[in-house]
C-alpha cells in the first residue's frame, strides 16, 4: 500500500511537471543553479587543490623557501612594514650554507630589476618570461629533468658565461620541437646560448606556462647589476627539519640585524606551509561559494512551497475525495511531500548536469589543471536539492492534509 501510493505520488508529480512545464521550470531554477554551483566549485576547488599541491611538492616536502616576506597565497595586502624590509642577499646564503650543520644545500635566486623581459630568435619571440639568476644547484633542488642538453655548471656560473637553460613552453615557442641547444637567443638585449630544455616542473601554478629562463647566478648579476632581490631555497638533511629551520632563522636574524625583542624581517616557509595556508583560502572561498549557492537554494525553496501551495488549492475537491474515502492525514502528507522531493531532485539532477559541465570547459581552457566531480560535492548537491524539498514541502503538505472533507468536496 505504501509503495504504490509513494509511485502513485510521483506520478502525480510528473503530471504536475508536464502540466505546467515552465512554471515548474522557473520554480526549481534556484535548485539547479544552487545544485550546479556546488558540483562546479567542488570540481574547481578539488582541481586547484591537486595542481598547487604538486606544485609545492615538486621540489621537496621539507625545502624552505626563504623570502623578506612570506611567499604563497594570502588575503590582504602587505603591510607597510613587510613593504620596508630590506631583500635578502647572496652573503646571507653563503652564511646560511656555512654555518648551518643541519643543512644539505642552499640555491640562491636573483630575481631581475625589471618585470618584463623578452626572448627572441630570429623572427620568433616570446615575452613575459619568468628569469631566475641562480647557483647550479638549482637543478637539484628543483629536481630538474632535461628534455634537451644540459644544465650549466659551476664553471659557467665561475665565468659569467652566456648561457641559458629554458623552459618547455619558451622553447616551443621559439624553436617548435627542435633541438636548441647550441643556439644564440637575443634576451632583452643580450645574446645568450641556450645549453637545454627543463621539462615541465609545476610550479608556475595551475593553467599557467613554463615559461621559466634561468641562467647561471653571476650571468644574471653581470647583466643586472640593480638586482638586490633574492629568494633562497634551503634543502635541510633528511629528518632534520626542524633543527635547520631553527639554525637558519638563528643565522637571518645575526645577519640581519635582528634585536632579540623584534620578530623577523624575514618569512621561512615550507611548501607543507604554503599547502595549508593555500588550503585555508580555498575553504573561506568555498564557504562563499556556498552562501551564494544557498541563495539559489533559497529561492527555489521558496519556488516549490509556492508552487504547492497552489496544488493544494486546484486540488482541494480532490484531496476532500480522498479523504472520504478513508486516506490518512498522513498519506495526503506522503503525497505531497513526495511530489516537492521529486519536483526538487529534478532540478538537482539538471544542476548536476550542469555542473559536471564545468570540469569538462575548464579541462579544456586550462589544460594543466586537472578537475573532475569529486563525489562528495554530487552526493551533497543532490542531497541538499532534496533537502530542500523536503522542508519547503512540509507547509503545503500539512494544509493539504488540516483540510475538512465536507468542506473540500464543496469547493469550486
Amino acid at each position: 500500500m505504501k509503495q504504490s501510493l509513494f509511485w502513485s505520488s510521483v506520478g502525480m508529480a510528473l503530471d504536475t511537471l508536464r502540466t505546467y512545464k515552465l512554471r515548474s521550470f522557473l520554480t526549481v531554477l534556484g535548485v539547479i543553479i544552487g545544485t550546479g554551483t556546488i558540483i562546479g566549485v567542488g570540481s574547481i576547488i578539488t582541481g586547484m587543490d591537486e595542481s598547487f599541491a604538486n606544485a609545492m611538492r615538486t621540489f621537496g616536502s621539507d625545502t624552505m623557501v626563504v623570502f623578506k616576506f612570506a611567499v604563497g597565497p594570502r588575503f590582504g595586502n602587505r603591510t607597510a612594514e613587510e613593504r620596508m624590509r630590506k631583500p635578502l642577499t647572496f652573503d646571507q646564503a653563503q652564511a646560511i650554507r656555512e654555518r648551518c650543520p643541519h643543512v644539505e644545500r642552499v640555491t640562491a635566486g636573483l630575481l631581475p630589476w625589471r618585470g618584463v623581459q623578452k626572448i627572441r630568435f630570429q623572427a620568433n619571440d616570446y615575452a613575459g618570461l619568468d628569469v631566475w639568476g641562480a647557483d647550479p644547484s638549482y637543478s637539484d633542488v628543483w629536481q630538474v629533468d632535461m628534455i634537451h642538453g644540459r644544465f650549466y655548471n659551476e664553471v659557467d656560473n665561475q665565468h659569467h658565461s652566456r648561457v641559458v637553460v629554458l623552459g618547455q613552453d619558451v622553447a616551443k615557442a621559439l624553436f617548435a620541437s627542435a633541438d636548441p641547444s647550441g643556439k644564440w637567443v637575443d634576451l632583452d638585449g643580450q645574446m645568450m646560448e641556450v645549453i637545454g630544455v627543463m621539462k615541465p616542473s609545476g610550479t608556475n601554478g595551475p593553467g599557467s606556462r613554463d615559461n621559466r629562463v634561468v641562467m647561471p647566478y653571476w650571468t644574471m648579476r653581470k647583466f643586472n647589476p640593480a638586482a638586490e632581490e633574492h629568494m633562497l631555497f634551503v634543502q635541510p638533511m633528511k629528518g632534520y627539519l626542524p633543527a635547520a629551520m631553527d639554525e637558519v632563522r638563528g643565522v637571518l636574524r645575526q645577519e640581519r640585524r635582528v634585536k632579540y625583542d623584534q620578530p623577523d624581517n624575514f618569512s621561512i616557509s615550507t611548501s607543507e606551509q604554503m599547502i595549508e595556508d593555500f588550503r585555508k583560502i580555498m575553504s573561506i572561498t568555498a564557504l562563499v561559494m556556498v552562501v551564494l549557492s544557498s541563495i539559489g537554494l533559497l529561492v527555489g525553496g521558496i519556488g516549490v512551497m509556492n508552487i504547492m501551495l497552489v496544488s493544494v488549492t486546484e486540488r482541494t475537491r480532490e484531496i476532500g475525495v480522498r479523504k472520504a474515502l478513508g486516506a490518512r492525514r498522513s498519506e495526503i502528507i506522503t503525497q505531497f511531500m513526495t511530489e516537492a522531493v521529486v519536483l526538487t531532485f529534478l532540478g538537482g539532477l539538471i544542476g548536476m548536469a550542469i555542473g559536471w559541465l564545468i570540469p569538462v570547459i575548464g579541462s579544456f581552457l586550462f589544460p594543466n589543471l586537472p578537475m573532475s566531480v569529486p563525489i562528495w560535492a554530487a552526493v551533497v548537491g543532490v542531497g541538499v536539492s532534496v533537502g530542500v524539498g523536503l522542508f519547503f514541502g512540509i507547509w503545503p503538505a500539512n494544509k493539504a492534509a488540516k483540510l475538512d472533507p465536507v468542506e473540500a468536496l464543496r469547493y469550486e
